[in-house]
């Protein structure tokens, strides 16, 4: 019998290690309340069919869901779009990868006291998400919708601080993002996601008053951690998700508030 050099046995090593880890059949994928949840419960079953256990955690806020992916706790992530991972990744330093892209769900302006951004009263309070791209998410819309003007150069990352011109003398109150949908009898308007949007019962079509333009760059994503991107049961999952019974799902379902991008 022929001896397995020590080279060969490191490699029969890796080999084994590698296969491991691409052998998944169950894995747990973490998502928010609303489009990102329902949609994920369509890929569950479709994944299902084609051998893959997907569970489904869904955490009520936008930051726990990466500190748990870069922690181990979860395989994949999918509802956040890319300047709010790369901003993620900046600041607290994880090690994750955006490994397909999802949907747009377009940010629009809410109101339970005016009808157009053109009403907002003078000196009123107007709300906007609390973390950093999505509350520069807001600031953008609301320049685009003529309540504000921003710095030069105050882009994906805009604060408060930007705003070099506020005809109306507005005050911006930076909430959780999930708590925007119940402030609005406290506000003029908010500025909310469509996830919270749509977990609330609005339609942004239809209820938003204001809505961000369907070219937005805030595409979401999957995200794995950066050692499982080029795993088999990743690349399994993604297909899954951008096949065409899930486009299909999502037009069908969302009638243009949540648009496919893949």
């Amino acid at each position: 019998m022929k001896l397995a050099t020590p080279f060969a046995v490191l490699a029969i090593a890796a080999s084994l290690a590698a296969g491991t880890a691409l052998a998944k059949d169950t894995i747990t994928v973490g998502v928010t309340p609303g489009a990102h949840e329902e949609i994920l419960e369509e890929v569950q079953k479709l994944a299902r069919e084609q051998g893959l256990d997907v569970e489904i955690a869904t955490f009520s806020d936008y930051v726990v869901p990466n500190q748990a992916l870069n922690d181990g706790d979860l395989d994949l992530n999918s509802f956040q779009h890319v300047p709010y991972l790369d901003n993620q990744v900046a600041d607290r330093g994880y090690d994750l990868k955006a490994v397909g892209k999802t949907i747009i769900t377009p940010m629009g302006i809410y109101s339970n006291k005016v009808e157009s951004v053109d009403d907002i009263p003078e000196n009123s309070r107007v709300a906007i998400p609390n973390d950093p791209t999505n509350g520069g998410r807001a600031l953008l819309l609301l320049q685009a919708k003529g309540v504000i003007k921003l710095a030069d150069g105050a882009r994906l990352k805009a604060t408060p601080l930007d705003i070099v011109e506020n005809p109306k003398n507005i005050e911006i109150l930076e909430l959780d993002a999930a708590q925007l949908p119940r402030v609005l009898n406290d506000v003029s308007v908010a500025a909310i996601n469509t996830n919270y949007a749509l977990d609330a019962g609005f339609n942004p079509i239809e209820d938003s008053i204001a809505i961000e333009s369907p070219d937005s760059p805030y595409a979401n994503v999957i995200v794995a951690r950066t050692e499982d991107a080029d795993a088999d049961w990743v690349k399994q999952f993604v297909e899954i998700y951008q096949s065409d019974e899930i486009r299909n799902f999502i037009e069908n379902t969302y009638g243009g508030a949540v648009v496919p991008v893949f």
